[in-house]
C-alpha cells in the first residue's frame, strides 16, 4: 500500500480533523516521504530513537506512535529533535503520530481499551478538552473494591511500579471515569459526572486535595501503562487493510 493512502485512511479512521485545532501534537505523518510502499508497520507508544531503531530492526516500513516528535511547532531541527529525525531518515522509517485522537476514540482509543481491560462497559464520552473528548465513562460489569481495582490495574505493564491510589471515594466502585496518561485535571468533571473513581496514568500535587474534597478515588496506574491500548488497537484495521504489524514494547515505569 502507498504510504499516502495509509496515512489518509488512518487520519479518517481516527477523526484527526476533529482534534486539529486543540491538539499540540502534529498528528499524521510527521517524518517521511508519503510516496513509498508500506508492507509492515510497527506500533509503539513513544516516538524516540529507541523505538525508531527497533522498528528498523523489525523490518518495518512505518512507525505509528502515540507520542511523536513535534509539539506546538518546530522552530529548529537541532539537538534531540535532530537526532530523532535523523534516526528516521537513516533507518528509512517514516513516523506517523496520533495523540489526542487516539486517547478519545470510542473504539480504538486508549480509554476505550482500558475500559475493556477492566471489564467495563463504556456508557458515554468523558474528558472535555477544548470541545473534544479524550476519555470515556464506563460501568463495571462486576463492582470493584478499591483493593480489587488496584490489583487489576497492577496487571498492566507498569514497569514494576505500584499502582498509586488516592483513596477518598466509596469502597464499592461501579462508575469509572477514564482519562489515560496525565488525567488528574479532570477530577472536577468526574465529580460532576457522579462517578466513584477516576482512573488515569500519572498525578499532580493538587490532585490529592481535589480528590479528597470531591470524595472520589483516583487510581494512578502509569502514563505508559495506560496508553499501550490505542497503538495496539490501531494495528487491527491496519492488518485488515492487508499489512503486517508488530508492537514495540518499551515501558518507562512512569
Amino acid at each position: 500500500m502507498q504510504l499516502e493512502t495509509l496515512c489518509s485512511r488512518l487520519d479518517d479512521r481516527l477523526n484527526h480533523d476533529d482534534y486539529a485545532d486543540v491538539d499540540a501534537s502534529a498528528n499524521g505523518l510527521q517524518v517521511g516521504d508519503d510516496d513509498r510502499t508500506v508492507e509492515r508497520v510497527a506500533v509503539a507508544v513513544d516516538g524516540v530513537e529507541a523505538t525508531v531503531d527497533a522498528a528498523a530492526e523489525a523490518g518495518a516500513d512505518l512507525l505509528v506512535v502515540h507520542h511523536g516528535f513535534v509539539w506546538g511547532g518546530l522552530d529548529r531541527v537541532t539537538g534531540r529533535e535532530y537526532d530523532r529525525i535523523a534516526a528516521c531518515i537513516e533507518n528509512d522509517v517514516p513516523l506517523y503520530v496520533s495523540h489526542l485522537p487516539l486517547d478519545g476514540h470510542p473504539e480504538l482509543g486508549n480509554a476505550a481499551g482500558l475500559a475493556e481491560f477492566l471489564d467495563c462497559t463504556v456508557t458515554e464520552p468523558f474528558g472535555d478538552y477544548g470541545g473534544v473528548t479524550i476519555g470515556q465513562q464506563a460501568q463495571a460489569e462486576t463492582p470493584y473494591t478499591v483493593a480489587t481495582l488496584r490489583e487489576r490495574l497492577g496487571d498492566l505493564d507498569t514497569g514494576g511500579q505500584p499502582v498509586q491510589v488516592l483513596d477518598f471515594g466509596p469502597e464499592t466502585i461501579e462508575d469509572i471515569a477514564i482519562v489515560t496518561g496525565s488525567g488528574t485535571d479532570w477530577i472536577r468533571e468526574a465529580e460532576a459526572a457522579g462517578v466513584d473513581a477516576l482512573v488515569t496514568g500519572e498525578g499532580k500535587q493538587k490532585a490529592y486535595h481535589e480528590a479528597r474534597e470531591a470524595g472520589i478515588s483516583v487510581f494512578l496506574a502509569g502514563h505508559y501503562a495506560t496508553e499501550t491500548f490505542g497503538v495496539r488497537r490501531i494495528a487491527e484495521p491496519i492488518e485488515e487493510w492487508g499489512l503486517e504489524t508488530t508492537f514495540l514494547d518499551h515501558p518507562t515505569g512512569l
